[in-house]
């Protein structure tokens, strides 16, 4: 169950109650499933939370066969407990054992990425598959764990330093997603006037459904996108 909405997590409702996560988890939802049919074997899911991926990835029609969830462990509030623990660095895992991984909204709190994609790295076997996703407008959330926002430049800075091959790097979605998404938070998460951002619901949700519809995912990083995050699937080097 979502903890948000108290909703399946990969069914996100179209309503005035998810316009703040609307958006963000049904284009990432979109971004694995297309990578989906390139792991297979057994999968370390990074930073996984209360895994809400695990039944789609271990679905029939797919070719993982073992799935790994990991997690801090002091984050042990889940329902659904990770496989493994962690210390944001270290992996608990012996070198090349595992077939493929992911870390979705992960990269962001990591202090010191550089040696958090050095980790995936060294437990990937040669070859292995690597997706990732970081968000680029969004609150602080976390906190004091948050700790950075990456542009499309510093990200494949990021993996390529880390001995990947960077097979796709993309938005999550342009200016109109950006902005739907910015003014839904503030509807959500701002210490604004209660009634206020009440009536803001109602008003702006027409207007959040015309920006969705029309949002334009950049296809090339220039001067003068936006952007609202990012993807990047990656290919382990030797």
């Amino acid at each position: 169950m979502d903890p948000i909405l108290g909703t399946d997590f990969l069914n996100v409702p179209l309503c005035r109650k998810s316009m703040h996560i609307y958006y963000v988890r049904n284009s990432i939802l979109t971004k694995l499933k297309a990578v989906l049919p390139l792991f297979r074997g057994r999968l370390l899911d990074v930073g996984c939370g209360h895994m809400p991926y695990k039944s789609m990835i271990l679905a029939p029609n797919t070719s993982v066969s073992d799935y790994v969830g990991m997690d801090l462990s002091d984050n042990r509030s889940y329902a659904n407990q990770p496989d493994l623990s962690w210390d944001g660095i270290a992996i608990p895992l012996p070198d090349s054992s595992i077939d493929c991984a992911m870390a979705t909204e992960v990269l962001e709190h990591c202090p010191y990425p550089d040696k958090t994609l050095a980790e995936i790295n060294r437990v990937l076997k040669p070859g292995g598959t690597l997706f990732i996703t970081v968000p680029f407008i969004w609150m602080l959330h976390e906190t004091p764990y948050d700790e950075y926002r990456y542009t499309p430049f510093a990200l494949k800075r990021l993996v390529e330093s880390s001995k990947f091959k960077i097979i796709e790097l993309s938005a999550l979605g342009g200016w109109n997603a950006s902005l739907a998404q910015f003014i839904a938070n503030w509807l959500y998460y701002s210490e604004g006037n209660r009634q206020l951002r009440r009536l803001g619901k109602i008003l702006f949700f027409p207007f959040f459904k015309l920006l969705i519809k029309r949002d334009k995912v950049p296809t090339e990083f220039k001067t003068g996108q936006m952007i609202n995050g990012l993807s990047c699937l990656a290919q382990k080097i030797g």
